[in-house]
């Protein structure tokens, strides 16, 4: 048994990739996509007839909407390889602005039932987790649209997203991680930070232990990793969401060379004292003002996947017959 193997004994995998040519060799239940991984998946060779496809079959239409439909018809090709469920991300520029943000959301779905697709049961909503993206999946999650709120980097914005009901929250491990070995500098200890001890792995745990003791259904899916030392230390979380490269490194990896064991367990989280928390608009603000990492990364976050957006519109224009 190799790694990756091991690790399906207790976790969802996830593959985080928008080149759906890879999804074969690791066999993940999920897949999810942002603008970041459209935009590097349009501009290799392979993908360039998809691209073409969508702007000849779209013409004179707006490029909102041109740019909509070529993130369904990803979807729709990693819908079918992989059995379960496409996270498709809202517009990063709609971050601040619930009702955008709600109106984009149902435009999507409403593409990809068009396809065929039962989006209740394969597809989840990726929305940034601000308080008006959190607000927004709220009245998403009340008409039956399932949610992904990602860029999440604080326990309150997991707080807020359990409270609002949300499907799936994506904790983001690696940017958690880089944040605090940037300001540690030259006094960050590697090995005293690894595994259990990582920050990103720890902030994990901490929302993963707060849902599964208060019973709260939103599902916990690690992103953004670094190494697999991350991943192992979170063995037992709901989901991982893994790019192909660390998949690869896992299926490499016979599980008798480092045997992987469950870490996140809700049996045990159960039995823990665990305060329960809530916050209105101006708490969920005050706190996560007060945590500078968590600011940092989710303006830092939208602002590049906003950028990448913009890349995406010029890229297209430009290709447009």
């Amino acid at each position: 048994m190799n790694q990756l193997e091991a690790l399906r004994q207790w976790t969802t995998v996830v593959a985080d990739t928008g080149d759906f040519r890879q999804l074969d060799a690791f066999k993940p239940q999920d897949a999810t996509t942002n603008p970041s991984l459209i935009l590097k998946a349009v501009q290799k060779s392979e993908y360039r007839p998809l691209l073409d496809e969508v702007l000849a079959k779209h013409r004179g239409e707006p490029l909102d909407e041109v740019i909509d439909r070529l993130l369904v018809r990803f979807g729709c090709e990693i819908l079918s390889i992989i059995p379960g469920r496409v996270s498709t991300e809202v517009d990063a520029r709609l971050s601040f602005d619930a009702a955008a943000t709600v109106a984009r959301a149902q435009r999507i779905v409403a593409l990809y039932r068009a396809e065929g697709i039962d989006t209740q049961k394969r597809l989840l909503i990726k929305v940034a987790s601000t308080w008006e993206g959190i607000e927004a999946a709220r009245v998403l999650e009340g008409q039956g649209i399932h949610t992904n709120l990602t860029l999440l980097f604080s326990f309150a914005q997991a707080v807020a997203c359990g409270a609002a009901g949300v499907k799936l929250i994506s904790p983001f491990v690696g940017r958690i991680y880089d944040w605090y070995k940037k300001s540690a500098g030259a006094g960050w200890d590697e090995a005293a930070n690894a595994g259990a001890n990582d920050p990103g792995v720890k902030s994990v745990r901490q929302i993963f232990d707060y849902y599964k003791h208060h019973g709260i259904g939103t599902e916990v899916m690690g992103a953004s990793f670094r190494n697999t030392g991350q991943i192992a230390a979170l063995a037992g979380c709901d989901l991982l969401t893994i790019s192909p490269e660390l998949l690869a490194d896992m299926a490499a990896r016979p599980d008798s060379d480092a045997p992987l064991s469950r870490q996140l367990d809700p049996t045990a989280a159960k039995a823990r004292d665990i305060a329960k928390v809530s916050y209105d608009e101006a708490g969920f603000r005050f706190a996560l003002n007060e945590d500078a990492m968590a600011t940092e990364k989710l303006a830092e976050g939208i602002r590049a996947f906003a950028a990448d957006a913009i890349k995406l519109e010029k890229l297209m224009t430009e290709a447009r017959p």
